[in-house]
Formats: structure tokens, sequence, C-alpha cells
């Protein structure tokens, strides 16, 4: 184990060593801790990957970072709702196929990193996380966006790359923010009728801000979507005259 303070004053401990075989269980006593890494870095720097998180991780009452890629975790506990000082959670490449109900009181959570991991819908927990700015969940078999998206107001980054989704909901053209979308390697035909309406998106000014490529697309075609929201918005306009 090593402690440390971050640039932004913060105490912060980071799991590592090629010896470790299990969570040390002195780190639930750390009730200051506000950043805890338990991510292993690249292959062979442990020998330990972590199967499941210690209930006692609810302890951890003052952590604002918890970072726990790269693991085997299939589950959550439901102990991850006390802490609700939380801002950013990284579950990123794991086996986790769904999050305990008590993920919604992470209110404070603006960063969430799901990608590479078992899911087959968009935890509904996710869409009660109403300061969420950034959301990762590339890389799973996403085939359903819960219609509750459309609460999450601040949202600016919703990354559902490389996915099984086939449909979005119209809800989510409430996502005044976004600014960016990668919807890429997906099997959408279709588009919501008012998908336009995310003027946010940085079409033209940043080629990195969306992503429709590899997607069975009619409507609108990918020729249209390249020309960002006013081209959308066009191209559906046409459908009512």
């Amino acid at each position: 184990m090593e402690m440390e303070q971050t640039s932004h004053g913060r105490k912060k401990l980071k799991l590592k060593g090629k010896e470790l075989l299990s969570v040390p269980l002195e780190i639930f006593e750390l009730g200051e801790l506000q950043v805890l890494e338990m991510s292993p870095e690249r292959e062979g720097c442990l020998n330990y990957r972590m199967s499941s998180v210690p209930r006692a991780i609810g302890q951890l009452a003052n952590l604002a970072v918890l970072k726990l890629d790269t693991n085997e975790l299939r589950e959550v506990p439901p102990e991850i709702g006390a802490l609700q000082r939380l801002e950013v959670l990284s579950l990123s490449n794991n086996q986790l196929s769904r999050l305990p109900a008590q993920t919604e009181r992470l209110q404070r959570l603006h960063s969430l990193h799901l990608a590479n991991n078992h899911f087959q819908e968009l935890p509904p927990e996710v869409c009660q996380l109403r300061r969420l700015n950034f959301l990762d969940a590339s890389d799973n078999r996403i085939q359903t966006i819960p219609a509750d998206i459309g609460n999450l107001e601040r949202l600016q980054s919703l990354l559902l790359y490389s996915n099984a989704l086939q449909s979005l909901p119209d809800s989510i053209c409430r996502l005044g923010s976004l600014c960016t979308l990668w919807l890429g390697k997906n099997q959408l035909r279709s588009l919501p009728s008012h998908f336009g309406q995310l003027a946010s998106l940085e079409w033209g000014r940043s080629h990195c801000s969306s992503n429709f490529e590899d997607n069975p697309l009619e409507s609108p075609p990918p020729e249209i979507c390249r020309g960002g929201p006013e081209e959308i918005s066009r191209y559906f306009a046409g459908w009512d005259d």
C-alpha cells in the first residue's frame, strides 16, 4: 500500500505490489481517505484481482474517487450507496451485469465509467444520478436505454460505442448539455425524430464529438448524420411536409 496526497490535497491510497493476494482490511479503517485506487495498472503488476468488493467499503464515507477497473468483479455491494461524497466511480473492465439499487444514492457523482462489462441494459439507477456529466458504457452488450436517461440534464459526454442498441428513447433528445456522443458499432436503424435538438453536439468543431459509424442507419442515412444536428432536423422536417 502507498498513501500519498493528490495535487488537490486529497488523501489517496493506491494498492500496488506483486505479492498482494487480498485486500488488506485495514484500508477500511482509514475514515479520512478521499481517493482509493484498486486497479491493476498493467499486466503482471498485481497477482491479485478482486472478484468482489468487501462490504466494508461503505465505511469510507469521505471517499470522493473510487477506481476499481480491471478486476474480476461480478457485482458491487449495496454498501456502495453509503459513499455519498463520491464524485468519480470507475468500474470499467470487469464482469458486471447490474448495479445495486443503492447506486442512485450517489447524488454527487459526476463521472461514471462502466466500459467493457456485461451490461445488457443501461442500469436504471444510473438515470437517477442527476449531477452526472460523463458516462462511459462502451463495449458492453447494451440493448436498451431507459426512458429516464432524459433526467441527466447535466450530461456532457455519453459513450455508448460498441453495444447492441437497436433504438434510442425519445427522451435522449432532452440532453441539452450533451457535447460528445458515441454511438458507433451498434445496430441502430433509426434515430428519434427530435434528435436534431441536441444542438450542443460539437459536429464540425470536433470530429471526435460524435460517432455513428458501423450502424445500419436508414433514417436518417449516415451521410445526413455526418452533417450534424441541423442536417438531421431538416431531414425529419421533410417528413412532416
